[in-house]
């Protein structure tokens, strides 16, 4: 049974929809890439799922539990985190008070868990005092995805998260997101770096104008002739 799943979602902002159908499928044990063109729902459709978009018609189901418009903080009590492209850390805080913030929800000692964070993110426990304002682009979304972690989360919901970053943190985030998936947190992200992403997709959605154009492996995906034309810059 998929630990994520979107059944025919239509939604959208101001009676506009925008997703128009989708139909995803994640198990904890995969990575799930959504890709497509500017405007084609990728974001929204992440957004649906962690309810900060009403979905209105179709469903979402968390380990086969219909999850459809439940608040954000019931979701995350559930298991699901999900990091923002934009303003996904507290500039003014320490790396370690971000991380910290992530477990709010937790009881008892949650120090181990942090401890984990730091063996993914070596960098963040160097860093563990300084604040977060001060980092790079790439050291500031290894922090929001700590801080995401912090919960333990069943699903890990990454938007864009190499956007904007050097080649080498691009494959770094790459690398942590692999890791962290084969410790069993199920991963459904949306990424620009479209082939880059697919190469480490075990499903792949390719989406235009809110629905499904293609879902396949990102292997397939990756070879299939008019997927590359229309959506990976070349053949």
């Amino acid at each position: 049974m998929a630990i994520l799943e979107t059944k025919n979602i239509h939604g959208g902002y101001g009676g506009m929809n925008i997703l128009n159908g989708v139909n995803m499928s994640v198990d904890a044990n995969e990575i799930g890439v959504i890709i497509g063109p500017n405007g084609a729902g990728k974001s929204t459709s992440l957004k649906a799922i962690f309810g900060l978009l009403n979905v209105t018609e179709g469903s979402i189901e968390l380990n086969g539990v219909d999850i459809t418009n439940a608040e954000p903080h019931v979701l995350v009590s559930h298991g699901m985190s999900f990091v923002p492209q934009e303003k996904n850390v507290f500039v003014s805080m320490t790396v370690e008070e971000n991380l910290e913030m992530g477990a709010y929800l937790r009881k008892g000692n949650f120090r181990n868990t942090l401890e984990s964070v730091y063996h993914y993110f070596p960098d963040l426990k160097d860093k563990r005092n300084q604040p977060a304002g001060e980092l790079s682009g790439g050291q500031r979304q290894m922090v929001a995805m700590g801080r995401a972690l912090m919960i333990e989360p069943k699903v890990l919901l990454l938007d864009e998260p190499t956007a904007g970053l050097s080649p080498l943190y691009m494959n770094e985030i790459f690398d942590r997101v692999e890791a962290i998936n084969k410790e069993g947190v199920g991963i459904l992200m949306v990424e620009q770096n479209a082939k880059q992403a697919l190469r480490i997709a075990h499903k792949g959605f390719v989406l235009a104008a809110g629905r499904n154009s293609f879902t396949d492996t990102g292997e397939n995906l990756l070879n299939d002739p008019e997927v590359a034309k229309s959506f990976l810059g070349g053949h």
